[in-house]
């Protein structure tokens, strides 16, 4: 069964061609760390995915459906998008920010209801930030606010997790609960994509990597057969050293190659 798939696709940013022929098919309970250099696509990747850039050509279906065929209230019960940077500028309380999550299963001025409260409540309490429910948003930290996007995300339980660099503000240990959150995700039934930059924590905790490079896949698969020295130094253009620790394995970016 498929729950994404991207078939040909080439996106345009103006007179940029920044995709060019992508193809790939994810399915239900896969957790796909999107990894590759500046530029090379990724961020906009993610948002064709979510149906907010048009394709100039090829095709995007979610379960089967063309993506541009989806009502979008429908989609945005399917599809949680988490984009980079995300910012808060309103004062909401942390609680409110979640439940912003639930919008597209309520009905237009109805009050939340129990199912409402119990996504709410489990996605504070998955990303750690339960004892801020009541903290006006504009007066969290840049972590403590990344973690309550995501908590956003997770309350409105869809099946397709699209998270854009969810981790740029987050601590090390904050960045290692948070992918064991959206792993979780993903063995609970969802298909989580990733924007990721840590290729150790890509190594350990994504089923699959795509890497992209200028635009192209360089790379689809498992992260034992992606995130390989030669594949590193072509994509990445670095050294490294990889290897493991209790079993779990360790890459290290060592050296720019000239």
């Amino acid at each position: 069964m498929t729950a994404l798939a991207l078939t040909n696709l080439n996106v345009a940013l103006g007179a940029r061609t920044v995709l060019s022929a992508v193809n790939a098919a994810f399915a239900p309970g896969e957790c796909v760390a999107i990894m590759g250099p500046n530029g090379s696509g990724k961020s906009t990747l993610m948002r064709a995915a979510a149906g907010l850039i048009a394709p100039a050509s090829g095709d995007i279906s979610l379960h089967g459906k063309q993506l541009n065929a989806w009502r979008r209230t429908d989609l945005a019960r399917e599809v949680a998008y988490l984009p980079q940077g995300g910012e808060v500028h309103w004062p909401l309380t942390v609680r409110n920010i979640v439940a912003l999550g639930r919008l597209p299963h309520a009905h237009r001025f109805a009050k939340r209801t129990n199912a409402d409260e119990a996504a709410i409540g489990r996605a504070m309490q998955a990303c750690d930030i339960a004892h801020l429910a009541d903290r006006p948003a504009t007066a969290l930290s840049g972590g403590e606010r990344a973690r309550a996007l995501l908590a956003r995300a997770l309350a409105s339980e869809a099946r397709v997790i699209l998270a854009d660099e969810p981790f740029a503000q987050l601590d090390p240990s904050h960045q290692l609960h948070a992918m064991e959150v959206l792993r979780a995700a993903a063995d609970a039934g969802a298909l989580v994509l990733v924007v990721l930059h840590d290729l150790s924590i890509a190594a350990r905790h994504a089923t699959r990597v795509v890497l992209l490079s200028e635009g192209c896949t360089a790379a689809d698969g498992p992260p034992a057969t992606t995130l390989v020295s030669e594949t590193l130094r072509q994509t990445f253009g670095i050294d490294a050293f990889i290897g493991d620790h209790a079993g779990a394995p360790v890459i290290l970016p060592l050296r720019r190659r000239a």
